[in-house]
């Protein structure tokens, strides 16, 4: 029998086409960079706020954060200008059109952010003008902030995921810089569930699992089953805790005071945000399943696998976290590496520190943790599916 080989030409026009999707463009390293920015600045943030108090809005965290926005926001405003203006057929027929105007769907997510980041900066401050301190994390311009966060934190994802569905298979650049996004995404959930699954003091309680079954199940089996690097829930997991170590680490080698009253204990370094969540040994259980499902498996199976990764997930992390979060109030968390202990300048010491905040979880909690869970891998599966769709 013979074969065909394609046209010269033809040939040489796919692997052109393969090689530019291989590479990483300029762009998709400035929204990386915008990510971490970021959401470096928001740890500092809430740690500056921990162990200084309300400051001046010209922080160098909330110059950190409002420089990610603005590097988001510029570099993909020009690109969708370069798209519309001097791109190619192929550079449009790529692309989103938004009025009259072209570019990534990635790329109008993160702008979107960029907007809301900035709109966010005045009215934080006049809201802490008429109305003081902020008693919780999610207060109203913050919310604003948040989902400007997220939107660019997303923007990002999507614009390494179409890298990666349009590169060729052994392409390790797209795959790593989507497997990163993932990992920053987490890490944002996490911090704005901080008031309910980041202190160890919280992690035996029902509340603990549900907004873990909440976040975890649907956005590892999302990224398991979108992902080509074979271990990308596990990748974006050990991103977040990396991540956050490296700022506790950091953030405890810089001296620093109360200035703001009422000041009831001393602190004299930056106080660190808690050790994280030990997520990466439940997502390396969502790949060993998810990985095992094959490409072209009928929809009853992919349900089916997805439900069984969320759940296996939670229990995972249940006897992981249960354990762990009573080494973090020991005696023998307090030390740099761990950096246990650590508390606000504005909280009274005292026995609760070292307890547990909530009875732990009862047989009802757990029921609505599974119920939660299967629910969440089920969205978790649609939006792997649909990821993997994403070209623009």
């Amino acid at each position: 029998m013979t074969t065909i080989a394609p046209p010269a030409p033809a040939l040489a026009t796919r692997d052109r086409t393969s090689v530019e999707h291989s590479a990483i463009p300029w762009y998709l390293w400035a929204v990386a960079f915008a990510s971490t920015s970021v959401i470096i600045g928001v740890t500092w943030d809430i740690s500056w706020h921990r162990t200084i108090g309300r400051d001046t809005f010209w922080t160098a965290a909330h110059l950190a954060i409002y420089l990610g926005g603005a590097v988001a926001g510029l570099s993909c405003g020009w690109l969708v200008l370069a798209t519309t203006f001097t791109g190619t057929e192929r550079d449009k027929t790529a692309s989103v059109s938004f009025w009259g105007f072209r570019g990534p769907l990635g790329a109008w997510v993160c702008i979107w952010g960029s907007f809301a980041m900035i709109t966010s900066g005045p009215l934080d401050d006049w809201w802490h003008n008429a109305y003081g301190l902020d008693v919780e994390i999610l207060s109203p311009p913050h919310m604003v902030l948040a989902a400007g966060i997220l939107a660019i934190q997303i923007g990002a994802m999507l614009m390494a995921l179409a890298r990666q569905n349009n590169a060729p298979e052994g392409a390790r650049g797209p795959q790593f810089l989507f497997v990163y996004a993932a990992g920053v995404l987490i890490l944002m959930l996490a911090t704005l569930g901080t008031e309910y699954i980041t202190f160890p003091n919280d992690q035996h309680g029902t509340l603990f699992f549900l907004v873990s079954a909440l976040i975890f199940p649907f956005v590892l089996v999302g990224l398991a089953r979108s992902t080509r690097f074979g271990w990308g829930a596990t990748g974006a997991a050990t991103i977040y805790m990396g991540v956050t170590v490296i700022m506790i680490w950091v953030l405890q080698l810089f001296e620093a005071r109360p200035m703001l009253a009422p000041i009831l204990r001393q602190v004299d370094h930056m106080v660190p945000p808690a050790f994280p969540i030990l997520l990466v040994i439940p997502a390396a259980a969502v790949d060993l399943l998810m990985t095992r499902m094959p490409g072209g498996a009928r929809r009853l199976r992919q349900w089916g696998t997805a439900m069984i990764a969320g759940v296996v997930l939670m229990l995972v992390l249940g006897v992981v976290q249960w354990y762990f979060a009573e080494f973090l109030l020991s005696e023998g968390a307090r030390t740099f590496v761990f950096a246990a202990d650590q508390w606000d300048y504005n909280s009274s010491p005292g026995a609760w520190q070292y307890e547990f905040w909530s009875e732990p979880v009862t047989l009802a909690g757990a029921g609505w943790t599974a119920l939660v869970t299967v629910m969440s891998a089920s969205a978790g599966l649609w939006w792997g599916n649909w990821m993997k769709r994403v070209r623009r």
